[in-house]
């Protein structure tokens, strides 16, 4: 009696038949790419944004590359939903017979398509999920966004350089703040610092009043907080009004979410003063983001954010490597061209590391100020060129 095959097993095996035609996807006029994101769900916006990225870019470059149309194919991933992910991955590749697969605004999705593109040797473009981790689950997969680790270990290491000795962490209960609390506190430490104290709250909570006063109780140089998008940032900067705390005393800092748009709405007056490390906002001084940020409000009449950028920058990856590999979509000449390119995003110079295939780039330290009557991230220092600092730890292979 014959086994059933595994999912896997059978995905090999149709993998196997489908590439198995004399027809090469070089030979073809039409390059196909599945695009795998939430569309739908409470992760839809983030999910549009990295979209719109996508179209502006195709808007502003065209839609054929090396004399070759390019073609989306969305699909829908609903939300967390890492089976779904993989599911519509591996339909996208043998029913669909794309050439590469792209988006992923959420990790488990990543990490879950991070099989099938290792499997089948398709190229694959992480635009937003940012564990660390991610890249190294396929050895075929580019990231356009960011990682926690780049972001709050480099948060860490200057609230030391800055005068901070003593530090309280306040992060929600689930694996990003974890992730956030462990990069920002790792640094701190190796700088010299000392963790005087921290707390995780739940990922639901939205009253902060005793949280905050018993970290302002332990007189921190320098409170660091992980918050997810949504309310709870707006509930924080009030219980750090109501608590009294004093900014000039005992600096408040977070990964960028902390002070959002949406979350500066909220807060109001009370997160002037908030410093953030975050690697875009659209209020950053360069000319090409300027431009960039006109272009996004007269087609999409909202502001770009990291999910808009990060698409944006995905497709630079994507037609860059095809003008280099003449329109091949062999996933090998792919990753190859992908590796080491640099360029000038609106979010400032970036590249994409040989080594680990993931994103290069500056992190800029923010203040919340008022400009022109309105909250806005005031960036006014920078740490260049930063690498993922968890892959950088990690033995050579």
């Amino acid at each position: 009696m014959r086994r059933a095959m595994t999912g896997l097993a059978l995905f090999a095996a149709t993998l196997l038949a489908a590439t198995s035609a004399p027809e090469q996807a070089y030979a073809q006029s039409t390059i196909k790419i599945g695009l795998i994101m939430s569309y739908s769900g409470q992760f839809a916006d983030p999910g549009s944004q990295i979209d719109n990225g996508i179209k502006l870019y195709m808007k502003e470059h065209g839609d054929t590359v090396a004399g070759k149309k390019i073609e989306l194919i969305r699909k829908d991933n609903g939300g967390v939903a890492p089976d779904v992910a993989k599911r519509l991955a591996q339909e996208l590749i043998i029913r669909d017979k794309v050439d590469m697969i792209a988006g992923f605004d959420l990790t488990p999705n990543a990490l879950a398509a991070a099989d099938v593109s290792a499997q089948a040797k398709k190229f694959m473009v992480n635009m937003n999920a940012a564990t660390s981790i991610i890249t190294t689950k396929s050895p075929y997969m580019v990231r356009t966004s960011f990682t926690v680790p780049q972001v709050n270990e480099s948060l860490g290491t200057w609230a030391y350089k800055n005068g901070a000795r003593k530090a309280y962490t306040l992060v929600s209960d689930f694996s990003p703040g974890h992730d956030g609390e462990g990069a920002f506190q790792r640094a701190f430490k190796e700088a010299g610092g000392e963790i005087i104290g921290s707390a995780r709250y739940p990922v639901a909570n939205q009253d902060f009043t005793a949280f905050l006063q018993r970290a302002k109780d332990m007189s921190p140089d320098v409170i660091y907080i992980w918050v997810p998008g949504g309310p709870q940032p707006a509930a924080i900067g009030k219980a750090v009004a109501d608590r009294g705390i004093d900014l000039k005393k005992t600096k408040v800092v977070g990964q960028g979410e902390l002070t959002f748009d949406e979350a500066l709405k909220g807060m109001g007056d009370a997160g002037l003063g908030f410093i953030t490390a975050f690697h875009y906002d659209h209020n950053h001084q360069s000319a090409k983001n300027k431009k960039f940020v006109a272009d996004y409000n007269a087609e999409f009449k909202r502001n770009p954010d990291m999910f808009s950028v990060g698409g944006y920058d995905g497709m630079h990856v994507i037609y860059e490597a095809l003008k280099k590999t003449k329109g091949d979509t062999d996933g090998d000449a792919l990753i190859a061209a992908a590796k080491g390119l640099k360029w000038e995003s609106p979010r400032g110079p970036m590249s994409i590391d040989p080594e680990t295939r993931d994103v290069v780039q500056n992190v800029y330290i923010r203040r919340v100020e008022k400009v022109n009557g309105q909250l806005v991230n005031v960036e006014f220092d920078k740490l260049e060129n930063v690498k993922d600092p968890f892959k950088a730890r990690m033995p050579k292979q």
